[in-house]
């Protein structure tokens, strides 16, 4: 059997040098080339001249024959080199150059009959290739199926993440208008401060100045009398005719004695306790009126307390009670949870409120749709309603999130807990109070009333006795 070197030696010598394929009725030159008849024969008639496009010998007389000899054996080559292509082609077993009939499933390899009967595969399992292929093209399918759906499921990620690159990509400008507005409303209400306290600052100059102006000048005018005076006096002193010197002394003296007045100092000063008094703090006291959102005097509704619940007289403040209290099964009520909804609930605008959280181990804070149960346990969820951040005793500080919580890591316990609302914006924030550092977020559509939600949690022993108190801007 012929080597595959030994193959591509006899072709070459079985090929054209113009067409670079198998000779096809091959004639022979003087030279002892060979080409193809059709090939020599054009190119003779391309170059116009005769020459061998070998060795470029050129011929007087074209004397050219068919090399019956080389054409047998270009044919012989040819079907050489398409036998070892097909033979190529299939599959045969390296080791008994057999064909590869079986599939041994014990090995995971194609072997032949002989290898079938070997110690090597001895008590291993085989089937027909053609069996197996199929077993392994239906496992096959199933994969293409799971890549399948799995390139859908990633094509949505994408378009989802896109869509999401996009809308991050947009929000800066919004967010940059936001801010700018915000703290162009704050340099307005502050420049608007910082004017007015110097209008009145010039304005109490001008009340304090004018009377002391007057004795200033009354007190001018006097001295410029008593000059003129004194200068007299000198006069009178330096006369030498002792009967004028009488007579002018006597009406002197009491000239004198009927002008003087004596005038006092005007000690008028600038208030320093309203003007040079701590403006900063003053300034942003009374800055809470100009403030959108400012803290909102929000108050409990005793009609939706939990029956263990104790309110305080004002409804700002709650306080888990030693005992269920007789009250009436109103359908706003919660029966099952410690909790109690603001008395307003809100279908617009921006609010923000406080909340006191001092010394407690348990609570629950946020914002419920109107439409939650109140009678029966529910999943604390965005999906069922509730927009609520948590303090539990075994899991620290959470948001209650789906499908599971969301840990929150504030810098330092609060003790006071602010959440804002921004009803259009789709926005329920939360923040220590304290330090404003922001805790969580919720985004979400809303479409119907909201309602401030408090819940005192459960009394882990006399740990979470202390109440949750509203707290009010004008008590700050």
């Amino acid at each position: 059997m012929a080597s595959r070197q030994q193959v591509q030696s006899l072709t070459q010598e079985t090929i054209c040098s113009i067409c670079l394929d198998f000779f096809t009725e091959p004639v022979s030159l003087d030279c002892g080339h060979n080409f193809c008849r059709s090939c020599i024969t054009q190119c003779w008639k391309t170059k116009r001249m005769n020459f061998c496009p070998e060795c470029r010998e050129r011929f007087v007389k074209i004397t050219s024959k068919v090399n019956w000899a080389l054409a047998n054996l270009a044919e012989k080559s040819r079907d050489l080199v398409l036998n070892q292509k097909e033979k190529g082609s299939k599959l045969h077993c390296e080791k008994h150059q057999e064909g590869l009939k079986l599939f041994c499933e014990t090995d995971k390899k194609l072997i032949c009959y002989i290898c079938r009967d070997s110690q090597e595969h001895k008590s291993h399992n085989f089937q027909p290739i053609d069996e197996a292929a199929e077993m392994y093209r239906d496992r096959l399918s199933k994969c293409l199926q799971w890549a399948t759906w799995r390139k859908t499921l990633l094509q949505d990620t994408e378009q989802q993440q896109k869509w999401k690159i996009s809308e991050v990509r947009e929000q800066p400008s919004s967010l940059q208008t936001h801010i700018t507005s915000e703290f162009t409303k704050m340099h307005q209400i502050l420049t608007e401060k910082e004017q007015r306290l110097l209008r009145d600052l010039r304005e109490e100059e001008e009340r304090i100045l004018e009377p002391m102006e007057k004795n200033f000048n009354v007190i001018y005018w006097e001295l410029d009398c008593i000059e003129r005076e004194i200068l007299e006096l000198e006069k009178q002193r330096d006369e030498q005719d002792a009967a004028r010197f009488l007579e002018e002394e006597v009406r002197h003296e009491r000239r004198i004695v009927q002008n003087i007045q004596p005038q006092t100092l005007d000690n008028g000063t600038l208030p320093l306790g309203i003007f040079k008094a701590p403006l900063q703090y003053k300034t942003w006291r009374e800055m809470i009126d100009s403030i959108d959102p400012a803290p909102a005097p929000l108050t409990l509704d005793p009609n939706t307390a939990n029956r263990d619940l104790i309110l305080s007289e004002d409804w700002t403040s709650v306080r888990l009670g030693n005992k269920e209290h007789e009250l009436p099964d109103n359908p706003e009520r919660f029966d099952h949870s410690p909790c109690v909804l603001g008395t307003i609930g809100f279908v617009s605008g921006r609010i923000y409120w406080e909340v006191k959280v001092k010394n407690k181990t348990w609570w629950g804070l946020g914002l419920v749709k109107e439409s939650i149960s109140r009678k029966w346990k529910v999943k604390v969820t965005p999906e069922t309603g509730y927009w609520t951040v948590w303090l539990l005793p075994s899991k620290g500080y959470v948001a209650h999130t789906s499908p599971s919580l969301t840990p929150l890591t504030p810098s330092v316990n609060p003790r006071k807990i602010g959440v804002f609302l921004d009803y259009e914006g789709g926005q329920v924030s939360f923040y220590n109070a304290d330090n404003m550092s922001h805790l969580h977020t919720f985004t979400h559509t809303f479409t119907e009333r909201v309602f401030p939600y408090f819940c005192l949690g459960m009394r882990h022993g006399s740990k979470n006795s202390n109440p949750l108190k509203i707290c009010r801007p004008k008590a700050q």
